[in-house]
C-alpha cells in the first residue's frame, strides 16, 4: 500500500508531463476504439447490403456452379426451400436463376444477365429494389413484365411500357426468343449491374430455356450475421442426401467483397499498431525521465537499505497506475465517440457525387459505427499491458543505480 501511494505521488511530481502522457494515452485509446467501431459498423452494413443483393449469408449451388457460372449447372430444389425455412435463424430463402442472353429493342441490342426471382420474397429482401415504386414491381412469377437496370434501359433507348425481345440458348441447343415489357427501372449505383440487369419472374425465366422447376441459386438470409454458426451445420445435414448440391458461406460465394474487407481491415490494424507503438514510446519516455530526475533520490533510497527489486516494483506500479487511469478515461471517451458515430455517423455525401461502392457493393454514404464492446475491453487491456511492458527498461535502469554514484549526481 505504501508503494502504491508513493507511486501515485511520484507521478504527480511533474504534473504537466503526466497530464500530457495521460492525454496522449486516453486520446489514442479513444481513436482506436472509435475507428474500430466505425469500421465494424461499415463492414456489417456492407455485408448486409452485399448478401441481400447477392448470394445471401449462406447459399446453395450445384457442385461446380460457383467456379464456372455455367448456366447448365442448375438443380431442382424440390422441398428444400421449405425445409431450410424452418431452421431457426433463417429469415427467408430466395431461389434465383441467372441466364446470359441478348436484349434487343427496335434500335439497339445489348448483352444482359436475365435474373429470375420470386417477386414477393425478393422485393422484401433486395436493397436494390427498395426505391422501386410498388406499381413497377413484378406482379407474378410467370408474367412478361421485366425490371431493367437504368443504364441498360438508356442504351436500348427504351421507356417504361416499351416492348423488347430477349434471345438466349435453350437447353436443347436452339436459340429462343421472347418478348417482354419494361415494367420498372432500377438504379443500383454499380455500373456493371445497371448495364446488364434484367429481372423477370422465376417461372418465366425457367420456361424460356427449358429448365422448369430448376434454379441456379438458393440464397439464405439469416436473422443475424452471427446465426451462421448455428444454421450452417443444420443446412449441411439437410444437404447430406443430395450429392449434386453444396452449401457455401457468403465469404466463399462473394470473394471480391470478402477480400476487400480483409484488405481494409488489415490496413486499419496496421494504423492501430502504429498508434500503440507511439503510446508505448510515450510511456517509456515519461517513466525514463522520471527515473533520471530522481537519480539522486533513488541512490539515497538504496543507501538506506531498500532493495533494487523494490525500486523496480515502484516503477512498474507507476506504469500500472498510468495504464489503469488511461484505460478508464480512454474507454469513456471511446464510448462517447462511438455513441456519436452510431447516432450521427460520418456523412460522405458532400464528398461523393453518387453512392459509395466498395468490393462490388453499394453502401450508405452516411457511415455509422456499431458497438463491439468485447473488442473495446480487449484493446483497453492491451494498452495496460503495453504500459507495463514499457516500464521494463526504466525499471531495470532504476535497479542498476549505484548509491555512491547517485550521491555525486546533480
Amino acid at each position: 500500500m505504501d508503494l502504491l501511494n508513493l507511486a501515485w505521488k511520484n507521478l504527480w511530481r511533474n504534473r504537466r508531463r503526466t497530464l500530457i502522457t495521460l492525454s496522449a494515452l486516453c486520446f489514442s485509446l479513444m481513436l482506436i476504439q472509435g475507428s474500430h467501431n466505425l469500421s465494424h459498423g461499415v463492414y456489417s452494413s456492407m455485408i448486409d447490403s452485399g448478401v441481400r443483393a447477392g448470394s445471401g449469408h449462406l447459399v446453395v449451388y450445384q457442385q461446380d456452379y460457383l467456379a464456372t457460372r455455367d448456366e447448365k449447372l442448375s438443380f431442382a430444389p424440390r422441398d428444400l426451400s421449405a425445409e431450410i425455412g424452418r431452421i431457426a435463424g433463417v429469415q427467408s430463402v430466395l431461389p434465383r436463376i441467372y441466364l446470359p442472353g441478348l436484349a434487343q429493342s427496335s434500335r439497339e441490342s445489348r448483352g444482359i444477365l436475365l435474373t429470375g426471382v420470386d417477386p414477393v420474397v425478393e422485393k422484401a429482401v433486395n436493397p436494390f429494389l427498395k426505391r422501386l415504386p410498388a406499381d413497377e414491381w413484378l406482379s407474378s412469377d410467370d408474367g412478361r413484365e421485366a425490371i431493367l437496370g437504368s443504364l441498360l434501359l438508356k442504351e436500348l433507348k427504351l421507356k417504361l411500357g416499351n416492348k423488347f425481345v430477349v434471345t438466349m440458348q435453350h437447353r436443347s441447343g436452339e436459340l429462343v426468343s421472347e418478348m417482354f415489357r419494361v415494367h420498372g427501372v432500377v438504379q443500383t449505383g454499380i455500373k456493371g449491374i445497371d448495364k446488364t440487369l434484367l429481372m423477370v419472374g422465376r417461372e418465366r425465366a425457367a420456361a424460356l430455356v427449358g429448365m422448369d422447376g430448376e434454379i441456379h441459386e438458393l440464397a439464405l438470409m439469416l436473422t443475424d450475421q452471427t446465426a451462421d454458426n448455428s444454421v450452417r451445420p443444420q443446412l449441411n445435414a439437410l444437404l447430406q442426401g443430395r450429392s449434386d448440391i453444396r452449401g457455401y458461406s457468403w465469404e466463399e460465394a462473394m470473394p471480391n467483397l470478402y477480400n476487400a474487407i480483409r484488405l481494409d481491415y488489415a490496413s486499419s490494424n496496421f494504423i492501430f499498431i502504429i498508434m500503440l507503438l507511439i503510446v508505448t514510446i510515450g510511456v517509456i519516455n515519461t517513466l525514463l525521465m522520471s527515473v533520471m530526475e530522481r537519480f539522486r533520490e533513488f541512490g539515497v533510497i538504496l543507501a538506506v537499505g531498500a532493495s533494487a527489486m523494490r525500486l523496480r516494483l515502484l516503477i512498474i506500479i507507476e506504469a500500472l497506475l498510468l495504464g489503469l487511469v488511461s484505460m478508464v478515461f480512454g474507454t469513456l471517451l471511446g464510448s462517447l465517440l462511438t455513441w456519436y458515430l452510431v447516432a450521427k455517423g460520418i456523412d460522405m455525401r458532400n464528398f461523393v457525387s453518387e453512392s459509395l461502392e466498395f468490393g462490388g457493393v453499394v453502401f450508405d454514404p452516411i457511415m455509422r459505427a456499431a458497438w463491439d464492446p468485447l473488442w473495446m475491453v480487449k484493446i483497453s487491456f492491451y494498452l495496460l499491458l503495453l504500459a507495463l511492458l514499457a516500464a521494463i527498461y526504466p525499471s531495470i535502469k532504476a535497479g542498476k543505480i549505484s548509491p555512491a554514484a547517485a550521491m555525486r549526481h546533480y
